[in-house]
């Protein structure tokens, strides 16, 4: 065990690293310094902030306080002395380490348009990924009426939706021909284009912008069809870039994000990231589930726990789950190189209410899906991509939420038909079993739960089916039964 760890960032990543630490040794010496001067957040929960559903302290991540942290928040790092095994920050202080870990995230992209200056944005003008940039957000849009989002993917989306729910016109403008290019295609963007203007957002595709013109009372955008668009905020949202110029310039190995192995180790062994800031495999995430897994196996490592455990990354799952939208992504929905009767592309649209489907299925197991829209079958859809699962005979029951009988709901998997493996907060890789467990422990409220197993504390889209399991385990569970007969 390394006795004195610095993890330099304290955001959903390096909050999360510390309390796993803490949570398998008392003796290291934990020291987490973040460049924020508020407490670790979920970063997640900030279009609900956005949207007046919670307040700050309903965005903050209770675990990241005290706990025998050393948690210094307001502190920059300027870099880092590898011969010497220290850090250095901005205020001149000089902090020794015996293994560092880089968990810097990401940096919000301003892009390089004539009116703006990345180090110095108009008052009118914010980007939209830290707490800060939301409460700018926030101070702009009191007594606003009218807002821009310049980026329809999943990041635009969420500000475009939360602006609107505090009731302005919002228009959103995305360079490529439909919404959220990276999971959704071009039918299912068709569907949601609909489904957000009958929320009050307002959709240019396939438009780049040229020129920002902000001033004292009003922003304006020009678009690269000639077109200018007026409004109290224009709110940007065109992409994250890992923060990797601490590594760069300490002379680690860096690609797109910091480089690291199945340990979560960089090129030098005594430095490790995680989170936005690093690259696995070929791969930056800029999800939370990933890293809070990455947490949990480099904490294992670190504490000496399993020394051998690695970094598998499982299938990512996207969802967009706001007032009036209802939205999960997954896996591979283009066409793949696959030929043959064991591959099926089926799909199902009605724009009208807002509903689309498409399922891909190779060798009768879900490689890929899209579920948009109030369909029942969302929940049975995920868990099936999750847990590899043949799928059911009658595709009709996922693609339309209902069975063969077009007059019957479709069947909603019951708790009690449920595997102990079956994930029900992606976000936290909880499973049905520990929340069984939990309750076989003494957990009887959903606070309780929650403390002890970190479900729903990600995108929150789970606590539905977190309650439903509490709901179920209350009706059958009694001191005569026996644990595997819940579990069944």
């Amino acid at each position: 065990m390394s006795n004195r760890i610095v993890i330099v960032g304290h955001g959903m990543a390096g909050a999360r690293l510390a309390a796993e630490l803490v949570a398998r040794t008392g003796d290291a010496k934990i020291t987490v310094l973040g460049a924020e001067r508020h407490r670790a957040y979920n970063r997640i929960m900030l279009s609900s902030l956005l949207a007046g559903k919670v307040d700050e302290l309903g965005v903050e991540l209770t675990e990241a306080a005290g706990h025998g942290i050393d948690v210094r928040p307001g502190v920059q790092v300027a870099a880092v002395d590898r011969a010497t095994r220290t850090v250095r920050t901005t205020g001149g202080d000089a902090i020794g380490y015996d293994h560092l870990v880089l968990a810097t995230g990401g940096r919000a992209l301003v892009p390089p348009l004539p009116g703006l200056d990345a180090d110095r944005l108009p008052d009118r003008v914010a980007v939209f990924r830290t707490l800060d940039d939301c409460r700018r957000i926030l101070a702009a849009a009191r007594g606003a009426r009218r807002a821009l989002v310049l980026g329809g993917g999943l990041l635009g989306l969420e500000a475009a939706r939360g602006l609107a729910t505090r009731g302005l016109e919002v228009h959103v403008v995305h360079p490529v021909g439909h919404l959220m290019e990276r999971q959704l295609d071009p039918a299912a963007g068709a569907v949601l284009v609909r489904t957000l203007a009958g929320l009050g957002v307002h959709t240019h595709l396939d438009v780049s912008a040229s020129a920002v013109d902000a001033r004292a009372d009003r922003v304006g955008l020009t678009l690269s069809d000639g077109r200018e668009l007026d409004a109290d905020l224009l709110v940007l949202s065109c992409g994250v870039r890992p923060d990797v110029e601490l590594a760069r310039a300490a002379g680690l190995t860096v690609e797109r994000g910091v480089v690291v192995d199945d340990r979560l180790r960089s090129s030098d062994p005594g430095i490790s990231a995680l989170g936005d800031c690093a690259q696995h495999a070929g791969v930056v995430t800029g999800l939370v589930a990933p890293a809070w897994e990455q947490a949990r196996v480099l904490a294992q490592v670190l504490a000496g726990e399993d020394p051998r455990a690695r970094y598998q990354p499982r299938p990512a799952v996207t969802r967009l789950k706001a007032a009036g939208i209802d939205l999960a992504a997954m896996g591979e929905t283009t066409p793949g190189p696959e030929f043959g009767a064991d591959v099926e592309e089926l799909s199902f649209s009605d724009p009208v209410r807002g509903t689309y489907a498409r399922l891909r299925i190779v060798g009768e197991r879900l490689t890929g899906a899209i579920m948009l829209g109030d369909n029942p079958a969302i929940g049975t859809v995920i868990q099936l991509f999750d847990r590899g699962a043949p799928v059911p005979v009658d595709r009709r029951a996922l693609l339309l939420g209902r069975s063969r009988d077009a007059a019957a709901p479709a069947p909603v998997e019951s708790p009690a038909l449920m595997p102990d493996a079956a994930t029900v907060c992606q976000c936290n890789a909880v499973r049905k079993g520990a929340l069984v467990r939990c309750w076989r422990a003494g957990a009887r409220s959903m606070d309780e739960v929650v403390a002890a197993t970190r479900a729903t504390t990600g995108c929150g889209s789970c606590r539905d089916a977190v309650e439903g399991i509490l709901d179920w385990l209350s009706t059958v569970d009694s001191p005569g039964l026996a644990a595997e007969e819940v579990a069944a």
